[in-house]
């Protein structure tokens, strides 16, 4: 029927009737906190690259979890920042680690309240900065890798997380991973796995988080930009060695990845707007170029409409917050 008997307006009149006909919602407990926790610190402490993020003490994680459960968000995800590195990543594996210790910190203190999620990689913890181990002539050995993978999956699951998060796209890690995790008497610690994991410059403010020691790059592992199908097959194979959940990273720029992903597979599927894409939104909006609230609902909306069941976001307390506020 021709205009005027036509008028989708009608529908955008006004906020109740926009809220009754939205397509996509993103729900609090959808969301997932990356939380950066530093050895030896005994007070927060800011990171210039991402405003409002912090490494954290341990007590300060712990209150941080806290308000994180509070706002209603789904989960946590954990990395650790150690004092000391090494060219194998012992301080990953260690029981009494950084990241390990802050797995029973935050898992006493909230419980079954949220998820608690953990970074399974190596390289906030290598000397190198790489995701796993050095071959002699300076690559990165996947296999020898995969080793210390199950190590540290084990020491994660020991230290109670609910949910290990295999990161450094090594071939076959989540294999090892869940094979390891079976073995050691973990059968309920679930895999999410990175299994889209771009060579990205998004991930510079990450790095400073970390305090990362990475010098060149880590394209022999992480994924080319330019690739659809690779992603799709790296997907498939993480599946089938048993991922319960895949991740795409970073989201934004990887929307249609997103989309394809979410077209593929049966599991739940993730997404993480990294640092570089929060930092961008912060940044503009501090020099009053966007609405920053409005800019921080819509890219979750995006990612949401394009097939991501969970997101990861650094502002998944404040962005809880307002959804609980609009909804």
């Amino acid at each position: 029927m021709p205009y005027p008997e036509i008028r989708p307006r009608r529908l955008r009149r006004n906020a109740a009737l926009r809220r009754l006909v939205a397509e996509t919602r993103v729900d609090p407990a959808e969301l997932v906190l990356p939380m950066f926790v530093k050895e030896g610190l005994t007070e927060p402490r800011a990171i210039a690259s991402l405003p409002g993020v912090l490494q954290h003490s341990r007590d300060s994680l712990r209150k941080a979890a806290v308000e994180a459960v509070q706002a209603g968000v789904g989960g946590i995800m954990l990395f650790g920042v150690p004092a000391r590195r090494d060219a194998t990543g012992s301080g990953g594996i260690d029981p009494d680690g950084i990241l390990n210790v802050a797995i029973r910190d935050v898992v006493a203190e909230v419980g079954d309240a949220t998820v608690v999620m953990s970074d399974l990689c190596l390289d906030e913890f290598t000397s190198h900065g790489h995701c796993g181990l050095l071959t002699p002539d300076g690559g990165v050995d996947n296999d020898a890798t995969l080793a210390a993978y199950a190590e540290m999956a084990v020491a994660q699951a020991a230290a109670g997380v609910g949910v290990v998060g295999p990161s450094g796209m090594m071939d076959g890690q989540v294999g090892v991973v869940r094979r390891a995790l079976d073995a050691a008497g973990h059968q309920d610690v679930a895999v999410l796995a990175y299994a889209v994991k771009y060579a990205s410059a998004f991930f510079g403010p990450f790095r400073d988080a970390v305090e990362s020691a990475l010098e060149g790059d880590r394209r022999t592992y992480q994924q080319d930009p330019a690739n659809l199908r690779e992603s799709l097959r790296e997907v498939e194979l993480d599946v089938a060695e048993g991922a319960d959940m895949v991740m795409v990273k970073p989201a934004l720029p990887y929307l249609d990845v997103v989309s394809a992903v979410r077209a593929a597979v049966d599991v739940p599927v993730a997404a993480y707007q990294v640092s570089g894409e929060y930092a961008m939104v912060e940044a503009a909006a501090a020099n009053g170029w966007i609405d920053r609230e409005r800019v921080m609902l819509e890219t979750l909306t995006s990612i949401r409409r394009a097939g991501a069941q969970i997101i990861l976001t650094y502002w998944a307390v404040e962005a809880a917050q307002l959804l609980r506020e609009r909804y």
